[in-house]
Parts: structure tokens; sequence; C-alpha cells
């Protein structure tokens, strides 16, 4: 079975973010051709992307969602996505930056910045150097996802090295972007604490300090699931011992209904407590957490 597929995609439907985002899009592409072992696609998808060909019908889709909410004002500005335009994921159930060249990029990129309501925002755990060469006019928001390089190495295989993600920050912000941080997932082991403050020195000395307070963070905490587990024993799949915890962690159903592991509640709050203190204490020069959970 071929890894790459080519569809056209029927669904249009946006839903509500609130988080990284206002919204989400209909899927440009669905699937990971990285394999990070938490991935939360790879229940779904565990191999293999499809990429929508219609990308002038999601756009159309995105344009007539931006275009009633801001005329009806149901999404309120500002909130804490963006001062205000209405912010829309376009890489939720991808890594869009990765997949880059099997997309219109240019085309999608264009519909945001030529916008008069609405934003889009991706994660991304690469550095993709060929947007450098658009300028989105801040209309376009890269979140480069970050943890520990020790565990990257083992939770997500392949991916850009985190130094280099943190290098990229300055490059991208020069080019035009919106850059955020996304601290995901956080996963809590023996030396967690000692390796973000590893992690937070590192962004206070490669960005630069003009930039700093416009570089934003967004906080998830880890979510496994049982299935994902098993799949990943099943193919001998490293970190199960970094990702299931089952003594810390507790069964909580999803506001999409899967059932899900996440930390137990008392715990959490207490990672999520030392987490905001560890931040406000190395990196208060920088841009506030959006959100934490």
């Amino acid at each position: 079975m071929s890894k790459l597929k080519f569809v056209k995609r029927k669904a249009f439907t946006i839903r509500f973010s609130g988080r990284s985002s206002d919204y989400i899009t209909p899927s440009f592409g669905f699937g990971c051709l990285y394999k990070c072992s938490y991935c939360y696609m790879r229940r779904k998808t565990p191999m293999g992307l499809n990429i929508a060909v219609n990308t002038d019908e999601i756009l159309h889709a995105i344009d007539s969602h931006a275009q009633l909410i801001n005329f009806t004002g149901e999404c309120i500005k500002p909130n804490q996505t963006h001062r205000r335009d209405i912010t829309y994921d376009i890489s939720c159930n991808e890594d869009f930056a990765l997949h880059r060249k099997h997309h219109d990029w240019r085309k999608i990129f264009d519909f945001f910045k030529n916008h008069p309501h609405a934003m889009g925002t991706l994660a991304t755990k690469c550095v993709p150097i060929e947007f450098l060469d658009y300028n989105p006019e801040g209309k376009i928001r890269i979140r480069f996802s970050l943890m520990p390089q020790k565990i990257s190495s083992i939770l997500e295989p392949n991916t850009a090295k985190i130094i280099d993600r943190i290098k990229a920050i300055n490059a991208f912000i020069e080019a035009g972007y919106d850059v955020h941080v996304n601290f995901s997932p956080v996963v809590v082991y023996k030396e967690w604490k000692q390796d973000y403050t590893e992690l937070f020195n590192m962004l206070n000395d490669y960005v630069e300090p003009l930039y700093k307070k416009n570089v934003k963070a967004e906080v998830i905490f880890l979510t496994h699931n049982e299935l994902l587990h098993n799949y990943n024993v099943e193919k001998g799949i490293k970190g199960e011992d970094l990702l299931w915890q089952p003594k810390y962690q507790e069964v909580k159903t999803s506001q999409y209904g899967g059932k899900n592991l996440r930390y137990k509640v008392p715990l959490k709050r207490i990672a999520i407590d030392s987490f905001k203190k560890m931040y406000q204490q190395h990196l208060s020069n920088f841009g506030e957490i959006r959100y934490i959970f």
C-alpha cells in the first residue's frame, strides 16, 4: 500500500478549538510521515498520508465560515489566539510544514495573507526552509514544537533537532511570520524539571531580545491511549517507559468521545504549577503562556 494518497476531501466541517486557534479547518492533509510514538494521528492512520486535491473547495469553506463569523461577531476579539484575526489551524491532522511539497502551500498562505478576517496557524517539528522565501505579513503563525532533546530523540525520531527549531525562530520572524512555541507533549519523568530548565535557557540564549516578547507559548501535557500503547509495544516502538505510566495516569474521555490516558488530576495540577513557575523564572522576558492543560 502506498504511503501517499491523493484524495478529494468530501467533508468541510470547521470545528471550534479555542486553544491553538479559534477553529480547525478541514484537513488539507490527514496522517503524518513522521513516526512520533505519542501522536494521536497514529491511532487513526498508523501508516501513510492522504493529501486533499480540492484545495480551492477547502479555502472556499474557510472563507465562508470566516465571513459569517465576522458578520455575526461570534468570535470575540481580542482573545488569547489573536488580538484581531479569526485564527484557523490548518495542520491539526498532519505536520503541514513537513508535507509542504505535497501541498499548494503558497496558494493557501496567499489566501490567509489577503483575507480581511482570517489567519492561518500550524505547528511543526521540522524547519521548513522554503517558507523563508515567502512573506505572509504576519498572517501565518508557525508554532515550533519543543521538548528536551534527550526525549525528543526517543519519542519523535527523525524530526528536526530541538536546537535547530529554536534557532529558526529569529529567521521566521524576520521573514514575516508570527512565531510561537508549542511545548507539546510535556512528559513527566524523574529529571523533567532539570531538562526543561535547560530547554528554557536555550530559548533565552538563541532568540533575539527584540523578538522575545512576541514569542508566546502553548503547553499541553501528555495524553496517551491504550490502543496506541499496545500498537507501540507490538511494533517494538521505543518510548513506552516514558509514555505509559498507569500508576500516575487515569482514563479521561475527550471532547470528541475518545478514551485517553492523562496524568491524574492532583499530580497534573502540581506539574502545571511547576511548569508555570519555571517558565516565569527563566522566560519572563518572553510572551505569556497562552494556555496550559
